[in-house]
């Protein structure tokens, strides 16, 4: 069946978080797309709403199943039903762990840069940042496995939030890099929240390593966030599932997401992920190679127009991570000007913690005529921005 990736829709005055902005603005910050979900899934949304009944929901057999079915297919990992507990998001559900299984003042450890919505989850609720800054040799990001174990071997450190696949710099943790994390975290007793809410989202022919799936001790030590928010564009309905295999862990998690009140499906939420996980195979990797042609003509384009700057190789996610290293200035007071001169919006990449200062995030899950206009207005951007800091000097 074809999809239309093309089509635009006019998300202006609908309440859209990423679309309240200028009429001329051009918003190609947070992580939302602007497709249309599939079409399976909105019959389902469309079957439930015309029933016209929205009393409290349960989690049928049904959902459970989906999570299984989809990630044995797509992932070639064995979940088990005991290990899911519905909850209403990632971003909930990690403030929650971080909650219910730290302690006031203790440090939870972060690979920067990464989604900063994790620094909120831990400053938020009293505990200490811990960043452990990625190696990046300007072309690849790794992990720096010697400051790692230094920061975990600290008596403070209780938890670990990694991120599988990488916001933002769309890396894809190997095997080998997942294991050597998951003993480490072993070792020094360091529980592991792993936030792959990106792992469906991985280039044609990528495919990403659940960390659960790695080893023993990966599996008896984590927590994974999984759902079909990201993948199927699906963040605004609040449907997300936490797997736990550990049953000690697991009661700890199932005691704190409900005590936090996140357990508890919408009217939507249940069918829109068993709809997803179902019946959406088709339809996600048809967007998975609509993406990808973006991010080849991004990286082309900007490449040929705009050479200050350097496209960060990713094999995931819709976020590109452009390196203005070569250019004068600073990352995030260029993401100002090109916004207040051009109206594109992006994301400073120092929000995103150390490492992040020399960057800016680029969302390109859009039509392709809507990437293009953004691409033009970066290219006008930096230049103003160049001949503005020449000036200033």
């Amino acid at each position: 069946m074809p999809y239309d990736f093309d089509k635009q829709i006019n998300r202006r005055n609908t309440n859209s978080l990423k679309w309240d902005v200028k009429e001329n603005e051009l918003p190609m910050w947070v992580a939302d797309m602007d497709f249309e979900t599939a079409p399976e899934i909105q019959v389902a949304i469309r079957k439930r709403a015309v029933h016209g009944v929205f009393g409290y929901s349960t989690v049928p057999e049904e959902w459970y199943q989906a999570y299984i079915g989809w990630w044995k297919r797509r992932h070639d990992f064995q979940m088990e039903k005991d290990w899911l507990i519905f909850c209403t998001g990632v971003v909930p559900a990690i403030s929650s762990m971080v909650r219910k299984l730290t302690t006031p003042a203790e440090k939870v450890l972060v690979l920067t840069p990464v989604y900063n919505i994790f620094f909120n989850s831990i400053v938020n609720n009293g505990r200490q940042v811990l960043e452990s800054r990625l190696k990046y040799d300007g072309e690849a990001y790794q992990v720096n496995f010697e400051d790692l174990e230094q920061k975990l071997a600290d008596p403070q450190t209780s938890m670990m939030i990694l991120c599988n696949p990488h916001n933002p710099v769309g890396k894809i943790w190997d095997k080998e890099t997942l294991e050597r994390i998951g003993e480490l975290c072993w070792k020094h007793h360091v529980v592991v929240v792993s936030d792959e809410i990106h792992c469906d989202l991985t280039d044609p022919g990528c495919s990403y390593v659940p960390f659960a799936s790695v080893s023993e001790h990966c599996r008896e030590n984590c927590v994974i966030c999984i759902a079909p928010t990201k993948a199927f564009n699906l963040a605004g309905l609040q449907t997300t599932a936490v797997a736990v295999p550990n049953p000690v862990l697991r009661h700890k998690v199932w005691r704190g997401l409900n005590t936090d009140e996140v357990a508890e499906p919408n009217a939507f939420a249940i069918d829109a992920a068993i709809a997803a996980f179902t019946e959406g195979a088709d339809w996600l990797d048809a967007l998975r190679e609509y993406i990808l042609e973006n991010k080849n003509t991004a990286a082309k384009y900007i490449r040929e127009q705009v050479p200050q700057i350097e496209v960060v190789p990713s094999q995931a996610t819709y976020l590109l991570w452009l390196h203005l290293g070569r250019m004068s200035g600073s990352a995030a007071e260029a993401a100002e000007y090109i916004r207040e001169k051009t109206g594109l919006y992006l994301s400073a990449g120092k929000q995103f913690g150390a490492g992040g200062g020399n960057f800016l995030r680029m969302n390109i899950a859009c039509p392709r005529t809507v990437l293009e206009d953004g691409l033009r207005r970066l290219k006008e951007g930096i230049a103003a921005y160049e001949e503005f800091v020449i000036n200033r000097c």
